[in-house]
């Protein structure tokens, strides 16, 4: 039990440095003033950040059997280090882009998976509450570096930012890597298949979990990236108070994956994944009735946007597992994560494109009423009961 809570408390603490990302509306605005960039330049590192983050996935799942935890803990830390370090030293958005969205995302990438594979494995009956717990830490990152950010940029500028940051993560991700490891026994409870990529593939409730997460994924990071345009074009809050609700919703984001992690363990993915678009829909029909002067609605769909992220990032890794046993896990957790990257680039491109072509975010949210209805249909119809597809797999 004593070692649960270690590594669920370094877990979170690893966590809070990788999930650094979700501060970046913090980094935008200075990043445009110091390269002289537009908005359109300025949203690339993030983009390109959560495609190498979702791409190096499968490799992280790799080196995890390969090396083990620690090393791979180990080498994705590093990268995060050092692609913050040297985002602070470039001097135009090309060379930031390769610096933070490609070796700072990579990092993030190769080092997410193996405290979830390490609690996956040891306590299998507990696996989608523990794994909720350490990726709180990602999710509540915003809630303590978006504050800590902003606050260095003001005494120490942008660049110098950026170095302090990668400096911090390169020693606090390396120095916690030493907790995780295999230990000799351990309870890795066998399916009668062991899946791998092969297999998977062959499998329909693979697809139908990517299908679903993509959806999740797809409407979670476009309400991320759109918050503060919509609370201030749509609702009419002031900056001040957007930034006390960013951090409001990042709370919300993180306790939704232990709430969500432990809803899977507990009942199932399809009923999680139903619980989840159906909450995504609510918020939707609210924000059809958003405007000026209605701070509650806003207030409460984006708590309802952010929690939902959270929650799909627990059910997406405890769904793997339960579909698809512990033996690979955290390959096949990687293979599962690519779907991550696709919803991230389609939520930043089609919530830009509608924004472009339509003059306001208040027309995205119809959008998202579609989406949230097709992945209701997708999770009943994709999403076998566990008992069936443990048996018939």
């Amino acid at each position: 039990m004593k070692k649960q809570y270690t590594y669920v408390v370094t877990g979170i603490i690893i966590m809070l440095c990788l999930g650094t990302v979700y501060s970046w509306s913090i980094f935008r605005g200075p990043l445009e003033e110091v390269l002289n960039i537009s908005p359109t330049l300025s949203g690339l590192p993030y983009m390109f950040f959560l495609l190498f983050y979702a791409l190096l996935m499968p490799i992280g799942g790799i080196f995890i059997e390969k090396f083990g935890p620690r090393v791979t803990i180990m080498i994705g830390g590093i990268l995060v280090g050092l692609g913050w370090i040297i985002s602070g030293l470039v001097g135009n958005i090309y060379l930031f882009i390769i610096s933070y969205g490609i070796i700072a995302g990579s990092g993030v990438g190769i080092a997410y998976g193996a405290p979830l594979a390490v609690v996956t494995r040891l306590y299998p009956k507990n696996k989608g509450f523990l794994s909720g717990m350490i990726l709180l830490g990602f999710g509540l990152s915003p809630f303590i570096t978006a504050p800590l950010s902003n606050r260095l940029i003001k005494s120490f500028g942008l660049q110098e930012t950026f170095i302090i940051l990668g400096i911090v993560f390169l020693i606090i991700v390396t120095a916690f890597s030493f907790v995780f490891s295999y230990p000799s026994h351990t309870n890795v409870s066998i399916n009668k298949q062991s899946f791998n990529l092969k297999t998977l593939t062959q499998n329909k409730v693979f697809y139908g979990l990517c299908f679903c997460f993509v959806l999740g994924t797809l409407v979670g990071l476009m309400m991320i990236g759109i918050t503060v345009p919509v609370g201030q074009e749509i609702i009419g809050l002031s900056t001040r108070e957007i930034a006390i609700l960013m951090s409001v919703f990042a709370f919300f984001n993180a306790i939704g994956r232990p709430i969500f992690g432990l809803l899977t363990d507990r009942f199932s993915p399809r009923l999680s994944a139903i619980l989840s678009f159906s909450m995504i829909l609510l918020a939707s029909i609210l924000m059809v009735f958003a405007n000026k002067g209605t701070p509650i609605i806003f207030i409460v769909a984006f708590i309802i946007y952010w929690f939902n992220l959270g929650g799909w990032l627990a059910i997406a890794p405890t769904s793997t597992a339960i579909y698809f046993g512990d033996d690979n896990y955290s390959k096949n957790y990687g293979y599962v994560f690519l779907s991550y990257g696709v919803g991230a680039i389609l939520g930043t491109l089609i919530s830009g494109e509608i924004r472009n072509v339509l003059g306001s975010y208040a027309y995205v949210f119809p959008f998202i009423i579609i989406i949230a209805i097709i992945g209701i249909i997708s999770s009943i119809v994709l999403l076998n009961k566990v008992e069936t597809e443990n048996t018939n797999s």
